[in-house]
């Protein structure tokens, strides 16, 4: 059984094939939502979030709450 300090299925990302042509980033925030991104993103200044301009994220799915958000920063294989 997972427990809430499991980040095993919060690290569960979208897949690949469902992203955008040329959206080469994901990332998940701390509350559980994945983003595709054209650009790199940043983590928000406030933290639990990553950033980048709104043209360049769409969101991609959902997911748990991940206490160790910013470790899921993924580039397109």
């Amino acid at each position: 059984m997972n427990t809430p300090s499991d980040p095993s299925p919060a690290l569960q990302a979208p897949d690949w094939s469902l992203a955008p042509e040329g959206w080469d980033w994901s990332a998940q925030d701390a509350d559980g939502r994945w983003y595709w991104y054209r650009t790199e993103p940043v983590p928000g200044i406030g933290g639990g979030v990553w950033r980048s301009n709104s043209r360049n994220q769409q969101y991609a799915a959902a997911g748990h709450p991940n206490p160790d958000w910013f470790d899921s920063l993924r580039r397109r294989p």
